[in-house]
């Protein structure tokens, strides 16, 4: 990514390095290719067609999302800016306030889904509101996400203005400012992960008011939603000051690749994803009339005869078509990196370290029900954290090329942490049990010493902390190894 790769050997690469790009492959891989089109095949044949609805706004906006502030970059630091950076400071400040209003007003409130059910307007094919049934548009998720494009706005925006007056272009590395947000949003993780295995924030809400333990929950629950949103904007900032860094010297390189991520990648995905949720209860309705061959039949199913389509459901054969297609593109997207790497190692690097970050955002956005949105908070932060890792990699300044061959020790050192990687991973994405999604693989249940409140008359769920002390004791080995293989400097 820098100006001194033009006298480098392309594959002058330590093995510590590689296995950091190695894990952000395989993360975009294992998303792309497997958790996203299973997710995908679960809303379309689950009863209600409402969480597809759902899910497919919340994926458009973090797509549209990520272009806006991608648009932003490309415009402010063009070699001639487009739009004078004050412009995006002050659209920046008033979409952050909007956004903030919007995400707290909706959540705190109640409201936090649209249509409610006594909502009327031009009903339609049986809907509420048009054809919409009751809860098809998360306000939170929408207010989040206007929050994150104003946030960036002002953020790229002070970054192009200090340039005016500064003519140095150089990539200063991974920053202590950046170290200091990574770190401690790292921290502030860490610590909400082993408190909520300990303690479950519904359990102590009726431990501190046993007469009012949603009320004391709902308090304990905003403070911890400041806590993880103050981690999540840290390692947003490190990441977003660590990219700007990155592609700072070789701007004439970088620019093309990173809006052809936005304008050909997530906007026109965004784009589909918005016309899927717009158009899917007509779509589903025009499907079912189909008559040839029974096709109506075979790829919709439909509760009761008399209300269509706001009984139907996509049928499992459709699911698995769409299945297909997802997950073929996103195969021949990822054989597509590995072709163009060298070619085009520029577009391959800004591209996984965005779709990463994306990837991130989006878990969070889908995710913001009252039950799931901590969690979800947490799985955000870590992908974050990844791609900060991916991107301060990167920099082939402070590459440590490899000097030694690896001999038996090196393979073992690099087999065995990527298999402690693989585990650790493994457990940590069995942390999260969210509805008709995630089978359970290693037992989590949080609430080890104050358990979720049990019901008159019902049996206590035990906190179980499997999946927390798999992911300690394998990431603690891990990061042992990993010490060995970048010290030993092993060449690949």
């Amino acid at each position: 990514m820098q100006q001194v790769q033009q006298r480098e050997i392309p594959e002058r690469i330590s093995w510590a390095r590689a296995m950091i790009f190695g894990v952000g492959f395989f993360f975009i891989a294992a998303i792309l290719v497997g958790q996203l089109p299973g997710y995908i095949f679960l809303q379309m044949t689950a009863a209600s067609l409402v969480g597809l609805e759902q899910g497919s706004i919340a994926l458009a906006a973090a797509c549209l999302g990520g272009f806006l502030v991608i648009q932003a970059i490309v415009m402010l630091f063009d070699p001639k800016p487009v739009v004078p950076p004050a412009i995006f400071s002050g659209l920046g400040v008033l979409l952050s306030l909007v956004g903030l209003a919007v995400a707290f007003g909706a959540g705190l409130t109640g409201n936090q889904y649209f249509p409610h059910k006594d909502t009327v307007w031009n009903p339609l094919l049986g809907g509420t509101v048009l054809w919409f049934q009751p809860g098809a548009v998360d306000l939170v998720m929408i207010g989040l996400t206007i929050l994150f494009v104003g946030v960036a706005w002002v953020f790229y925006s002070v970054l192009a203005q200090r340039e005016r007056s500064n003519p140095d272009r150089r990539d200063l590395g991974t920053t202590p400012a950046i170290r200091g947000m990574l770190i401690t949003a790292i921290m502030l993780l860490i610590i909400f992960m082993v408190a909520y295995t300990l303690v479950s924030d519904n359990g102590l809400g009726y431990r501190i008011n046993p007469g009012n333990g949603k009320q004391a929950q709902m308090i304990i629950d905003l403070i911890l939603y400041v806590v993880l949103g103050v981690a999540i904007f840290l390692v947003l900032g490190s990441f977003a000051l660590r990219l700007h860094y990155l592609m700072r010297p070789v701007r004439k390189r970088t620019m093309a690749p990173l809006y052809a991520v936005g304008a050909l990648g997530l906007a026109q995905t965004g784009v589909l994803l918005l016309a899927v949720w717009f158009l899917m209860y007509p779509l589903i309705a025009w499907m079912h009339s189909w008559t040839f061959i029974g096709l109506g039949d075979y790829l919709t199913v439909c509760a009761k005869k008399s209300a269509i389509p706001q009984t139907c459901a996509f049928s499992a054969q459709a699911g698995y078509i769409i299945d297909a297609v997802v997950t073929t593109n996103s195969f021949v997207l990822l054989l597509a990196a590995v072709w163009a790497w060298k070619s085009h190692r520029n577009l391959v690097v800004v591209g996984g370290v965005v779709i990463t970050a994306i990837l991130g955002l989006a878990t969070l956005l889908v995710h913001t029900n009252p039950d799931e949105v901590l969690v979800a908070l947490l799985l955000s932060g870590a992908m974050l954290v990844l791609a900060t890792i991916w991107t301060s990699s990167a920099r082939r300044e402070f590459a440590i090329v490899g000097e030694n061959n690896l001999g038996c020790l090196g393979m073992w050192l690099v087999v065995g942490t990527c298999l402690l990687i693989y585990l650790a991973a493994f457990a940590f994405f069995s942390i999260p049990v969210f509805t008709n999604e995630t089978e359970p693989n290693i037992p989590f249940i949080p609430g080890t010493i104050i358990p979720a409140h049990a019901a008159p008359g019902t049996t206590p769920i035990l906190g179980q902390a499997d999946a927390v002390v798999m992911l300690v004791i394998m990431g603690i080995l891990a990061g042992i190894q990993f010490f060995f293989l970048t010290r030993n400097r092993y060449k690949v």
